[in-house]
């Protein structure tokens, strides 16, 4: 795990790869809790005899947005940033979707700085996010997450 104190840290992993997270299992009871939480309950998700049946992928997949739900997560695994006052999730821009997360799969969170600015005190980082599924040579989604901090 990287630690990052202040903005002039920050700065210096920029357009370097910070770190990857742990791998992460992506089960059905976790795709159903999703599905209550978001009222989305569509047959691939949580039908999983229709799924192995009719779906194209004959298991059910997780919800795109449940994978993207996991970047707070697994983004603490990879970096610690100290000495802030309040973190705010700004964005996520130029994401694609690349292939589905099947219901059991394992993902890992791979995050690369591409740039860090600081705006009078607020400092934005854009980080390039990269969901791999173990064993798949196709993540599952990369784009660009956007933090601000507000750092003491």
């Amino acid at each position: 795990m990287v630690i990052i104190n202040n903005f002039e840290e920050y700065k210096t992993y920029e357009g370097s790869q910070l770190g990857v997270s742990n791998w992460h299992k992506i089960d059905q009871e976790q795709i159903n809790r999703f599905a209550d939480a978001t009222l989305d309950h569509q047959w691939i998700h949580v039908d999983q005899e229709r799924a192995a049946s009719e779906g194209p992928f004959k298991t059910t997949i997780a919800h795109g947005y449940l994978t993207l739900s996991l970047i707070p997560h697994l983004w603490k695994q990879i970096a610690d940033i100290r000495n802030v006052k309040m973190e705010i999730n700004y964005g996520i821009e130029n994401l694609r979707f690349g292939q589905p997360v099947l219901v059991d799969n394992e993902v890992q969170l791979q995050a690369k700085v591409k740039s860090i600015t600081n705006l009078r005190g607020i400092v934005k980082a854009t980080i390039e996010a990269t969901l791999v599924i173990k064993e798949q040579t196709k993540p599952a989604y990369v784009g660009d997450v956007v933090f601000l901090y507000h750092f003491h």
